[in-house]
Formats: structure tokens, C-alpha cells, sequence
């Protein structure tokens, strides 16, 4: 089923049409199918703790220097993202992951969407899509009254896929305490 929002295969969509179960090795990890069964979205599962890793540090040193907080956050996304209240996603096709993204709570009702990455060989599957919405979804369901994100302006596909979910650009003259040098941009997206 195709989302009338989004025009794509969406996590609202799949929610509303499939029965999300837990994972059989994960209690707390959610999963989200596709009509096909061959791809889902899954919440955190330890398992996939390397894939996270392993996915942003391809993108991160392909067009910027690694640094300190991308070791913290990708060494440690139990401990430092899903703990404090936050979330990881993956992305799976035939048990395989090939994307993932976070949401980092940074207050009450406030989370920061951060290390998005989907596997080079599976870009334009639509993949980054299904990851973006889940994550909005998911944190819809915890209330949240925005979501923002800093990124830069050389990754014009992820900044053309962040407009295409909502998120508008905001000044950073109001967003002084990024971890990254990198930034060079931040959005955000108002959920209510």
C-alpha cells in the first residue's frame, strides 16, 4: 500500500496494515513489515550494534573526518541514545541491514535525528524513506513537539530528503552547541 503523504511505502502505512511484533531475540525491539515480509524496520537489537557503526563510518569518512562525538554516539548507541529515552532504527531486507538512524532525546519533548546512513549498494530503494518515517512516527507516539537535526549542505540528497519529510532550515545563530565540526546546517521538523 502506498502512503497518500509520502508516496511510498511508509511506516504509518505498514503500522496500519500489519500487525508490528516483537523481535524474537529482543523484547523490547519492534518490527514494522513490508507486504513482502522481506524488508522491515526494526527498533534496536544489540546485534546490529556493529551494522550502525559500520554504516556511518562509511558515510562519515567518505566525505568528512571522523570525530570524537561520531565515536562516542556509534561505539555506544545503547548506553548514550536508547537509555537516556531515545531510539535506534534498522532497516533490514532479507535479514540483511542496509540502513539505520537515531533519535537522540535531548529534553522532554525535543529529539535530534542523527546518524542516518543507508549501505552505498542499496540507495534509491527507498530505503532512507522508511527510516525517516518510522522515525517520526515513533517519535509522534512519545509526543515529541519537534524533531531537528544538524547536518551539512554537501549531503544535498539527505538535505533534499529532510525538506521532502518537512523539516525547514533554521538559523544557526540559535543552534550554538553542536558536538560536530562539520555542521553547517540544522533543520527541524514541528510534530505539534
Amino acid at each position: 500500500m502506498t502512503c497518500r503523504r509520502f508516496g511510498i511505502l511508509c511506516a504509518t502505512c505498514l503500522v496500519k496494515n500489519t500487525k508490528a511484533t516483537p523481535s524474537r531475540n529482543t523484547p523490547n525491539a519492534s518490527r514494522i513489515f513490508d507486504a513482502s515480509m522481506a524488508t522491515q524496520i526494526i527498533t534496536y537489537d544489540e546485534r546490529y550494534k556493529t551494522d550502525f557503526a559500520r554504516l556511518n563510518f562509511a558515510w562519515i569518512e567518505q566525505y568528512f573526518v571522523v570525530e570524537k562525538a561520531d565515536r562516542k554516539y556509534l561505539l555506544n548507541p545503547h548506553e548514550l541514545i536508547v537509555a537516556p529515552g531515545g531510539e535506534v532504527f534498522f532497516v533490514l531486507e532479507n535479514h540483511q541491514v542496509l540502513g539505520t538512524c537515531a533519535l537522540l532525546k535531548t529534553d522532554e519533548s525535543v529529539y535530534e535525528l542523527v546518524k542516518m546512513a543507508v549501505d552505498k549498494n542499496a540507495q534509491g530503494k527507498g530505503l532512507a524513506n522508511l527510516l525517516m518515517q518510522a522515525a517520526i512516527d515513533w517519535a509522534c507516539a512519545k509526543n515529541a513537539k519537534r524533531i531537528f537535526l544538524e547536518s551539512n549542505t554537501v549531503l544535498a540528497t539527505a538535505i533534499k530528503l529532510y525538506e521532502k519529510f518537512g523539516f525547514k532550515e533554521i538559523s544557526l545563530e540559535h543552534h550554538t552547541n553542536s558536538e560536530y565540526a562539520r555542521v553547517n546546517i540544522v533543520m527541524e521538523l514541528r510534530l505539534r
